[in-house]
Protein backbone atom coordinates (compact mmCIF):
# COMPACT_ATOMS: atom_id res chain seq x y z
CA UNK A 1 0.00 0.00 0.00
CA UNK A 2 2.89 2.25 0.35
CA UNK A 3 4.85 2.14 -3.44
CA UNK A 4 1.45 4.04 -4.76
CA UNK A 5 2.92 7.25 -2.82
CA UNK A 6 5.78 8.98 -2.89
CA UNK A 7 8.57 7.54 -0.27
CA UNK A 8 10.23 10.69 1.74
CA UNK A 9 13.69 10.70 2.43
CA UNK A 10 13.91 14.06 4.00
CA UNK A 11 16.00 15.44 6.62
CA UNK A 12 16.08 18.12 8.47
CA UNK A 13 17.70 19.79 10.98
CA UNK A 14 19.74 16.77 12.73
CA UNK A 15 19.67 18.62 16.44
CA UNK A 16 16.13 19.19 16.11
CA UNK A 17 15.17 15.42 15.18
CA UNK A 18 17.89 14.11 18.01
CA UNK A 19 16.06 16.34 20.44
CA UNK A 20 12.68 14.99 19.05
CA UNK A 21 13.20 11.09 19.06
CA UNK A 22 14.97 12.03 22.41
CA UNK A 23 11.79 12.90 23.50
CA UNK A 24 9.41 10.70 22.20
CA UNK A 25 11.50 7.66 24.11
CA UNK A 26 11.11 9.86 27.01
CA UNK A 27 7.31 9.72 26.46
CA UNK A 28 6.03 6.36 24.62
CA UNK A 29 4.39 4.14 26.42
CA UNK A 30 6.22 1.17 24.39
CA UNK A 31 9.55 1.13 22.30
CA UNK A 32 9.50 -1.97 19.60
CA UNK A 33 13.03 -1.85 18.52
CA UNK A 34 13.82 -3.88 15.04
CA UNK A 35 17.16 -4.42 15.02
CA UNK A 36 19.11 -5.46 11.31
CA UNK A 37 22.59 -6.09 10.42
CA UNK A 38 23.38 -2.42 9.82
CA UNK A 39 23.17 -2.54 13.85
CA UNK A 40 26.20 -4.55 14.05
CA UNK A 41 28.06 -3.26 10.77
CA UNK A 42 28.01 -0.01 13.17
CA UNK A 43 30.09 -2.38 15.81
CA UNK A 44 32.83 -2.71 13.60
CA UNK A 45 31.27 -6.34 13.15
CA UNK A 46 31.86 -6.31 8.93
CA UNK A 47 31.81 -9.27 7.03
CA UNK A 48 34.17 -7.65 4.05
CA UNK A 49 37.49 -6.22 4.26
CA UNK A 50 40.72 -6.68 6.61
CA UNK A 51 38.55 -8.59 9.31
CA UNK A 52 37.11 -11.04 6.33
CA UNK A 53 40.92 -11.44 5.19
CA UNK A 54 42.52 -11.91 8.06
CA UNK A 55 40.28 -14.93 8.68
CA UNK A 56 39.10 -16.80 5.21
CA UNK A 57 42.64 -15.49 3.24
CA UNK A 58 43.03 -19.23 1.95
CA UNK A 59 38.77 -19.74 0.97
CA UNK A 60 39.40 -16.15 -0.71
CA UNK A 61 42.85 -17.55 -2.95
CA UNK A 62 41.15 -21.28 -3.76
CA UNK A 63 37.08 -20.02 -4.18
CA UNK A 64 37.80 -16.10 -4.84
CA UNK A 65 35.60 -15.72 -1.91
CA UNK A 66 35.14 -11.62 -1.44
CA UNK A 67 33.22 -12.04 1.82
CA UNK A 68 32.19 -13.95 4.64
CA UNK A 69 27.85 -13.27 3.56
CA UNK A 70 28.90 -15.22 -0.16
CA UNK A 71 30.96 -17.77 1.70
CA UNK A 72 27.78 -19.04 3.69
CA UNK A 73 26.42 -20.14 -0.10
CA UNK A 74 29.19 -21.64 -1.59
CA UNK A 75 28.99 -24.93 -2.60
CA UNK A 76 31.79 -26.69 -1.07
CA UNK A 77 32.56 -29.94 -2.45
CA UNK A 78 33.04 -31.28 0.89
CA UNK A 79 31.43 -31.07 4.25
CA UNK A 80 34.73 -31.23 5.89
CA UNK A 81 34.99 -27.66 3.91
CA UNK A 82 31.93 -26.71 4.57
CA UNK A 83 32.19 -26.98 8.13
CA UNK A 84 35.84 -25.91 8.34
CA UNK A 85 34.50 -22.71 6.78
CA UNK A 86 31.46 -22.54 9.10
CA UNK A 87 33.18 -23.22 12.25
CA UNK A 88 35.73 -20.18 11.62
CA UNK A 89 32.47 -17.98 11.08
CA UNK A 90 30.59 -19.22 14.05
CA UNK A 91 33.98 -18.62 16.28
CA UNK A 92 34.47 -15.33 15.22
CA UNK A 93 31.28 -14.09 14.98
CA UNK A 94 29.18 -15.54 17.59
CA UNK A 95 32.19 -16.67 20.27
CA UNK A 96 34.97 -14.72 20.29
CA UNK A 97 33.70 -11.42 19.66
CA UNK A 98 33.26 -8.90 22.18
CA UNK A 99 29.80 -6.80 22.80
CA UNK A 100 29.78 -4.15 20.39
CA UNK A 101 29.41 -0.75 22.02
CA UNK A 102 26.23 0.59 19.92
CA UNK A 103 24.58 -2.49 21.65
CA UNK A 104 25.63 -1.39 25.18
CA UNK A 105 24.47 2.15 24.33
CA UNK A 106 21.23 0.97 23.16
CA UNK A 107 20.30 -0.87 26.50
CA UNK A 108 21.56 1.99 28.47
CA UNK A 109 18.65 3.91 26.04
CA UNK A 110 15.88 2.25 26.63
CA UNK A 111 16.55 0.09 29.47
CA UNK A 112 14.35 1.94 32.11
CA UNK A 113 11.41 1.92 29.04
CA UNK A 114 8.97 -1.51 28.48
CA UNK A 115 10.43 -2.01 25.05
CA UNK A 116 10.67 -5.28 22.89
CA UNK A 117 13.32 -6.14 20.44
CA UNK A 118 12.62 -7.64 17.02
CA UNK A 119 15.94 -8.48 15.24
CA UNK A 120 17.29 -10.50 12.05
CA UNK A 121 20.22 -10.57 13.21
CA UNK A 122 21.78 -14.20 14.30
CA UNK A 123 25.11 -12.97 16.19
CA UNK A 124 23.22 -13.31 19.77
CA UNK A 125 24.98 -9.56 20.51
CA UNK A 126 21.91 -8.41 22.23
CA UNK A 127 22.03 -10.83 24.95
CA UNK A 128 25.96 -10.37 25.18
CA UNK A 129 24.95 -6.91 26.04
CA UNK A 130 22.69 -7.52 28.86
CA UNK A 131 18.90 -7.65 26.57
CA UNK A 132 15.99 -8.99 28.65
CA UNK A 133 15.91 -12.79 27.16
CA UNK A 134 11.94 -12.51 27.42
CA UNK A 135 12.48 -9.41 25.57
CA UNK A 136 14.44 -10.47 22.32
CA UNK A 137 12.91 -12.45 19.23
CA UNK A 138 15.22 -13.54 16.80
CA UNK A 139 13.41 -14.14 13.77
CA UNK A 140 15.88 -15.65 11.24
CA UNK A 141 17.72 -18.24 13.39
CA UNK A 142 20.85 -18.11 15.84
CA UNK A 143 24.75 -18.83 14.74
CA UNK A 144 24.82 -20.86 18.49
CA UNK A 145 22.43 -23.56 17.24
CA UNK A 146 22.42 -26.61 14.00
CA UNK A 147 19.46 -28.32 13.20
CA UNK A 148 18.97 -31.26 11.07
CA UNK A 149 19.37 -30.50 7.37
CA UNK A 150 16.28 -32.38 5.93
CA UNK A 151 15.13 -31.38 8.70
CA UNK A 152 13.29 -34.48 10.43
CA UNK A 153 11.88 -32.60 13.78
CA UNK A 154 11.60 -29.17 15.08
CA UNK A 155 14.52 -28.94 18.16
CA UNK A 156 18.00 -27.06 17.42
CA UNK A 157 21.14 -27.83 19.06
CA UNK A 158 24.09 -25.93 20.34
CA UNK A 159 26.91 -26.06 18.56
CA UNK A 160 29.82 -24.47 20.51
CA UNK A 161 32.03 -27.34 21.92
CA UNK A 162 32.01 -28.67 18.86
CA UNK A 163 32.71 -25.30 17.02
CA UNK A 164 35.43 -24.61 18.95
CA UNK A 165 37.10 -28.27 18.20
CA UNK A 166 36.53 -27.95 14.07
CA UNK A 167 38.49 -24.95 14.42
CA UNK A 168 41.09 -26.20 16.36
CA UNK A 169 41.57 -29.12 14.74
CA UNK A 170 41.10 -28.55 10.49
CA UNK A 171 44.01 -28.63 8.38
CA UNK A 172 44.18 -27.09 4.63
CA UNK A 173 40.97 -26.03 4.81
CA UNK A 174 38.92 -29.09 6.10
CA UNK A 175 37.87 -30.68 9.57
CA UNK A 176 38.56 -34.24 10.68
CA UNK A 177 35.26 -36.33 8.88
CA UNK A 178 34.53 -37.59 12.73
CA UNK A 179 33.59 -34.04 13.14
CA UNK A 180 31.03 -33.71 10.94
CA UNK A 181 27.38 -33.43 13.25
CA UNK A 182 24.94 -35.58 12.25
CA UNK A 183 21.38 -35.40 13.73
CA UNK A 184 21.14 -37.65 16.45
CA UNK A 185 17.52 -39.25 15.00
CA UNK A 186 17.82 -39.75 11.17
CA UNK A 187 21.53 -39.57 11.25
CA UNK A 188 21.39 -36.89 8.28
CA UNK A 189 23.95 -33.91 8.28
CA UNK A 190 23.43 -31.43 10.60
CA UNK A 191 23.42 -27.83 9.23
CA UNK A 192 22.84 -24.00 10.78
CA UNK A 193 19.80 -22.92 12.11
CA UNK A 194 19.76 -20.30 9.64
CA UNK A 195 16.70 -18.88 7.63
CA UNK A 196 17.77 -19.61 4.10
CA UNK A 197 14.95 -21.80 2.83
CA UNK A 198 11.85 -23.86 3.93
CA UNK A 199 13.93 -26.47 6.10
CA UNK A 200 14.66 -23.72 8.82
CA UNK A 201 13.65 -25.36 12.19
CA UNK A 202 11.52 -23.01 14.13
CA UNK A 203 11.98 -24.86 17.63
CA UNK A 204 10.27 -24.47 20.83
CA UNK A 205 12.51 -21.14 21.84
CA UNK A 206 12.01 -19.66 18.60
CA UNK A 207 7.45 -20.46 18.69
CA UNK A 208 7.97 -19.11 22.87
CA UNK A 209 9.84 -15.76 21.66
CA UNK A 210 7.43 -15.13 18.78
CA UNK A 211 4.38 -15.58 20.82
CA UNK A 212 6.01 -13.05 23.53
CA UNK A 213 6.36 -10.46 20.39
CA UNK A 214 2.81 -10.52 19.51
CA UNK A 215 1.72 -10.48 22.74
CA UNK A 216 3.55 -7.34 23.31
CA UNK A 217 1.72 -5.72 20.16
CA UNK A 218 -1.36 -6.58 21.12
CA UNK A 219 -1.25 -5.17 24.52
CA UNK A 220 0.11 -2.12 23.41
CA UNK A 221 -2.12 -1.39 20.59
CA UNK A 222 -3.29 1.97 20.22
CA UNK A 223 -1.15 3.45 22.62
CA UNK A 224 2.02 5.93 22.18
CA UNK A 225 4.37 3.24 20.80
CA UNK A 226 7.87 4.17 19.30
CA UNK A 227 8.98 2.18 16.55
CA UNK A 228 12.63 2.39 15.97
CA UNK A 229 14.58 0.57 13.40
CA UNK A 230 18.01 0.76 13.17
CA UNK A 231 20.41 -0.47 10.15
CA UNK A 232 17.44 -2.52 8.65
CA UNK A 233 18.10 -3.41 4.77
CA UNK A 234 15.99 -4.14 1.85
CA UNK A 235 17.07 -7.99 1.98
CA UNK A 236 13.84 -8.83 4.17
CA UNK A 237 11.96 -6.07 4.55
CA UNK A 238 8.83 -7.94 5.21
CA UNK A 239 9.87 -8.81 8.64
CA UNK A 240 10.63 -5.04 10.78
CA UNK A 241 9.97 -2.38 7.87
CA UNK A 242 6.53 -2.79 6.17
CA UNK A 243 5.05 -4.09 9.84
CA UNK A 244 6.65 -1.53 11.16
CA UNK A 245 5.24 1.03 8.62
CA UNK A 246 1.65 -0.71 8.55
CA UNK A 247 1.83 -0.49 12.21
CA UNK A 248 2.48 3.38 12.42
CA UNK A 249 -0.47 3.91 9.92
CA UNK A 250 -3.47 2.05 12.06
CA UNK A 251 -2.29 3.93 15.49
CA UNK A 252 -2.27 7.71 15.13
CA UNK A 253 -0.27 7.80 18.22
CA UNK A 254 2.54 5.62 16.92
CA UNK A 255 5.63 7.31 16.02
CA UNK A 256 8.42 5.59 13.40
CA UNK A 257 11.64 6.59 13.36
CA UNK A 258 14.50 5.19 11.45
CA UNK A 259 17.93 5.45 11.96
CA UNK A 260 20.29 3.75 8.91
CA UNK A 261 22.97 4.80 6.91
CA UNK A 262 22.19 5.70 2.94
CA UNK A 263 18.92 3.80 3.68
CA UNK A 264 16.98 6.07 5.99
CA UNK A 265 13.86 6.76 4.82
CA UNK A 266 9.46 6.81 5.18
CA UNK A 267 6.26 6.44 2.93
CA UNK A 268 4.55 9.19 2.49
CA UNK A 269 1.62 8.38 4.46
CA UNK A 270 3.30 8.51 7.87
CA UNK A 271 5.58 11.70 7.18
CA UNK A 272 4.57 13.88 9.79
CA UNK A 273 5.17 11.33 12.63
CA UNK A 274 8.77 9.89 11.28
CA UNK A 275 11.66 10.59 12.28
CA UNK A 276 14.33 9.74 9.84
CA UNK A 277 18.12 9.71 10.47
CA UNK A 278 20.70 9.27 7.52
CA UNK A 279 23.78 8.50 9.81
CA UNK A 280 26.33 5.48 11.77
CA UNK A 281 23.93 4.10 14.23
CA UNK A 282 26.90 4.26 16.67
CA UNK A 283 26.98 8.25 16.39
CA UNK A 284 23.51 8.65 16.47
CA UNK A 285 23.67 6.41 20.23
CA UNK A 286 26.25 8.56 21.58
CA UNK A 287 24.84 11.81 20.34
CA UNK A 288 21.44 10.96 21.93
CA UNK A 289 22.90 9.72 25.16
Amino acid sequence: MFLRRPISTFTGDYLEKIEKLKQEIETADAIVIGAGAGLSASAGMSYSGERFEKNFADFQEKYGIQDMYSGGFYPYDTLEEYWAWWSRHILINRYEVGVGKPYRDLLELVKKKDYFVLTTNVDHQFQMAGFDKERLFYTQGDYGLWQCSKPCHQKTYDNEKTVRQMVLQQKEMKIPTELIPKCPVCGAPMTMNLRVDGTFVEDEGWHAAAGCYNEFIRQHKGEKVLFLELGVGANTPVIIKYPFWRMTVENPKAVYACVNYGEAFCPGEIEERSICLNMDIQKFLEDIL
